[in-house]
């Protein structure tokens, strides 16, 4: 209600028809500022959302600088102690997410890795990865490529899902173990549903993006709504780490050989193959689910922001 009213001060909106607004309605007011990317009204998440302007940014800054320092020096809270849903209920959002990208994308437990030498294996792992085939019309073409180079048929993706990114701590972790799990892959990504608006910290994913290559992205309840903020660098793939990956896990294993049997088959069975490729990946839900979607996240207890009454301006 505080930025509200200094908005009001401001004269930047006329809120026709508002007049001593609830708590919520100026949460959705303030939240269609930042769907709408106005730069004007910043947003940070704590236990709730926080709003300011951004012309009072550097004292904010400021005090969540002051924060983070004083967060690491407690040693960062783990985020399952603050989150009622799990990493691992985010999997079928991302996946969604993916395949409307047209990414292939399968879960790797890490419970069915090899337990021997299991302090070597330790930041080898993704928590998801994905391909992405590319496809040709004519099936000339796609012989050609198989004799020229195989790799020009497909990219290869590696995910490391976070519940939250909201501190300096949590962002360096999560992104130094999004590199290290990504080594194998074309394009590695760090993924979380909560990601601080603080300009300090998207400085610093800005920083961290340039210099090592690794991607970002936003996930929202709504899939369909996440959005990539640091696109991820294209390297080439590392067979040994593949070949590691294998040896070491069973789902790794599998998906690999749907997409082995995918790009040797014959023309004829292409469509077959690229069917058990996608049987062999995650379950997604379809654009026109988003009551499912709702629902599910209901279920898992991950917050969904659902869109309240239009206001009239």
């Amino acid at each position: 209600e505080e930025v509200y009213k200094e908005i009001i001060n401001k004269g930047y909106v006329d809120f026709e028809g508002v007049s001593n607004p609830t708590g919520g309605v100026v949460s959705k007011i303030l939240g269609d500022f930042i769907r709408s990317g106005d730069s004007r009204v910043k947003r940070i998440r704590r236990k709730s959302f926080e709003y300011y302007l951004s012309e009072y940014s550097e004292k904010i800054e400021d005090k969540l600088e002051l924060e983070i320092i004083q967060e690491n020096n407690e040693v960062a809270t783990d985020s399952a102690d603050k989150n009622s849903f799990s990493e691992k209920d985010l999997h079928k959002l991302l996946s969604t997410f993916l395949n409307g990208k047209n990414i292939i994308s399968k879960t790797i437990d890490h419970n069915k890795s090899s337990k021997k030498g299991k302090e070597n294996l330790k930041w080898i792992h993704p928590d998801l990865i994905g391909v992405e085939l590319i496809e040709f019309q004519v099936p000339v073409s796609r012989k050609l490529s198989s004799s020229l180079n195989n790799s020009n048929r497909f990219n290869f993706y590696s995910y490391e899902i976070k519940q939250e990114i909201t501190t300096d701590y949590q962002l360096k972790k999560s992104y130094f173990q999004a590199l290290s799990n990504s080594f194998w892959s074309n394009y590695g990504y760090l993924v979380a549903i909560n990601i601080s608006d603080s300009d300090l910290l998207r400085k610093e994913m800005e920083r961290l993006n340039k210099s090592f290559g690794i991607g970002i992205i936003e996930l929202k309840a709504n899939p369909f709504e996440s959005k990539i903020l640091y696109p991820s660098r294209y390297k080439e793939l590392d067979l040994n780490s593949i070949d590691k990956l294998c040896y070491v896990n069973k789902d790794f294993k599998i998906f690999m050989e749907a997409f082995e049997m995918y790009l040797n088959a014959e023309e004829r069975y292409i469509k077959n193959s690229k069917k058990e490729l996608i049987n062999s990946g995650d379950e997604y839900f379809e654009s026109s689910d988003e009551e499912a979607i709702k629902k599910y996240c209901k279920a898992k207890g991950i917050p969904f922001e659902e869109e309240e009454e239009e206001l009239v301006f």
